[in-house]
């Protein structure tokens, strides 16, 4: 088989698409399903009984796991509502490494008067064996200048953990895309690019595979384009493949480039 489906988004159902792609060629599913939460997509995927979700969702896990590498990776982008019974159903096939809290920094104002305000959206990260592929200095958060100086104690001085930075932890405030955000695309639930490379950098080598079945605005594909990596999905919208086509498109901006550190002078660990 040949890789004529690299670097492709098809606009058809991911379960009828799949075949496309080979067993084992794929180092990151990267994806953000439909929540059933009613939304208008130009079609009925987020228009399910509970039921029809979760079987659907369990059919397309089953359909595009086999497409994983052995030591791939997957994130999923969820709602509170139906991730309990979807991180069950997965971790019978996967091991579950984190749960992510996107906190989507809403303002203070609207919501709720019966219930606390719903802010974050949940991300499942998942592996299919313990030596799974992981680069955590590529995503590593440099410490600000005045943490640095506070750390100035001959203690510190060439600590590895203060000269490269620290890991992004499981709760990540980053702001949704605001409609004047030069991001923002036509599509009622895109996700910030942010987000999406820290994973791509985190889980998918340089020039591996990144897959995500529900495509919506490109995102996923847009940021393997930026950082280096190679991408493949599907987008059941017409109009929402309109709006990839033209993302990528666009003069390509790459990934700024990690900042350079100075050599520790010693690898005393944090």
């Amino acid at each position: 088989m040949t890789d004529a489906w690299l670097n492709q988004v098809f606009c058809e159902d991911a379960l009828a698409g799949l075949a496309r792609i080979p067993d084992g060629s794929i180092d990151l599913i990267l994806t953000d399903p439909p929540y059933n939460l009613g939304k208008d997509y130009g079609n009925a995927s987020d228009q399910q009984t509970v039921d029809e979700y979760l079987r659907w969702t369990e059919q397309w896990v089953d359909a595009a796991l086999p497409k994983l590498k052995p030591n791939g990776s997957l994130y999923i982008f969820l709602t509170w509502r139906f991730s309990p019974e979807i991180f069950v159903m997965l971790k019978k096939r996967m091991m579950m490494m984190n749960e992510i809290i996107w906190d989507r920094r809403v303002p203070s104002m609207g919501g709720s008067v019966r219930s606390f305000s719903s802010v974050h959206d949940t991300i499942g990260f998942f592996v299919r064996r313990k030596d799974y592929y992981f680069d955590l200095d590529a995503v590593r958060i440099p410490y600000d200048a005045e943490t640095k100086k506070a750390r100035t104690r001959s203690i510190f001085i060439g600590a590895k953990w203060l000269e490269v930075g620290y890991n992004p932890k499981d709760l990540w405030s980053v702001s949704r895309l605001h409609r004047e955000h030069p991001e923002r695309a036509d599509h009622p639930t895109q996700k910030p690019l942010e987000i999406i490379e820290r994973m791509v950098k985190a889980s998918c080598p340089p020039d591996g595979v990144v897959l995500d079945l529900f495509m919506g605005s490109g995102t996923t594909a847009i940021a393997a384009k930026r950082t280096g990596r190679n991408y493949v999905g599907f987008e059941l919208n017409p109009e929402y493949c309109a709006i990839i086509a033209e993302r990528l498109a666009l003069p390509e901006v790459p990934a700024p480039p990690p900042k350079k550190l100075k050599k520790p002078r010693s690898t005393v660990n944090s």
